[in-house]
């Protein structure tokens, strides 16, 4: 099988097609024929040599979290999924056995990590953690899921929000931004997005925007969003400046949930104004199988239709690399096997 292998860790022409070996499943697995996989910032920290998870020791490394296809063949023991089908995979990897994994929420698991190797045409997965695919929901679509919608919906759950609340959402032309604007919109919930792109607030409003702030500093974005009014909920996934700006502009018993840290890994906060307006701040990665099975849910249900920028066939991974480091894109990018 082909893969799109990272051969070194120097950014988008580290990506190399290789061939390796069709994967047999073990107990308790399922091979996927991988028809198509998006891209997340997080593969491309890993591609630009920013993430501690991938040394140069461990090349080539196949990278890819969100995984959709058919099921090729299954293990001893497996019994919630046959061969022929479709599926997404939801790429949490938990130890089962410690206390947030018998009690929940999964994703807060003492030794939480992520399922990489979709960028093939074969992939080897837990058979447990695949989700039956609806006749309405096709595999390019179901691969845009799991990643920046799961994040962004279990996001706007710790948030809180309630219908006809305020949320205000830094970076909303971002992944997991756009991703929080469409959900809100399904939720009832109004929002306020930013984007030093004016052209990508225009499509942020076509889906479900409801106020846009062009600009990216904070002095600038802290009046605009004071005369729209105060947010009931922040939803942060840049980091940096941007947490001190959301406590600032959110309403006393605020909430602000994040997830991210591109905009720098440390952040100054007003602490009497945390604690004198009661506001939260609160930490939150990725979701729970559950959340994924109820966007896959809302896609059947016709509610949800996730903003896909563009597709690239395997072999111009390397390619989808590169739009996603220029900021060339507003919406997932799909890496497809066909």
């Amino acid at each position: 099988m082909r893969a799109a292998a990272f051969t070194d860790l120097t950014g988008p022409d580290g990506v190399t097609i290789v061939e390796r070996p069709t994967p047999e499943p073990g107990p308790g697995e399922a091979v996927v024929d991988v028809e198509a996989c998006s891209i997340n910032h997080h593969d491309l920290w890993i591609l630009n040599g920013a993430s501690a998870m991938v040394a140069p020791t461990d090349l080539p490394f196949v990278s890819g979290l969100d995984v959709a296809g058919v099921v090729r063949a299954v293990g001893e023991g497996v019994t919630g999924v046959a061969p022929g089908d479709r599926v997404v995979l939801c790429p949490n990897e938990t130890c089962g056995t410690c206390r947030f994994c018998r009690e929940g929420p999964e994703n807060l698991c003492e030794s939480y990590s992520l399922y990489h190797g979709g960028l093939a045409e074969q992939a080897r997965v837990a058979a447990d953690r695949l989700i039956a695919l609806p006749d309405r929901v096709d595999t390019t679509t179901a691969a845009a899921l799991p990643t920046a919608y799961l994040t962004a919906y279990h996001m706007l759950r710790r948030a809180e929000v309630e219908p006809g609340d305020l949320l205000f959402v830094p970076g909303a032309t971002g992944g997991v931004g756009v991703a929080t604007v469409q959900l809100a919109d399904v939720l009832g919930v109004r929002t306020v997005g930013t984007s030093s792109s004016a052209s990508k607030l225009d499509t942020v409003v076509d889906l479900g925007a409801d106020h846009t702030i062009e600009g990216t500093d904070p002095d600038h974005l802290r009046d605009a969003v004071a005369e729209i009014g105060r947010p009931d909920a922040v939803v942060n996934h840049l980091g940096g400046v941007y947490t001190g700006l959301g406590l600032d502009v959110m309403r006393r018993g605020g909430r602000m949930v994040v997830c991210g840290r591109t905009a720098g890994p440390t952040s100054e906060i007003d602490i009497a104004d945390l604690f004198r307006g009661h506001k939260r701040i609160i930490g939150s990665t990725m979701g729970t199988q559950t959340d994924l099975e109820r966007l896959v849910d809302l896609v059947a249900a016709g509610d949800l239709d996730p903003r896909i920028d563009r597709t690239f066939p395997l072999a111009e991974t390397a390619a989808a690399f590169e739009a996603m480091r220029d900021r060339d894109t507003l919406g997932k990018l799909v890496v497809t096997m066909g």
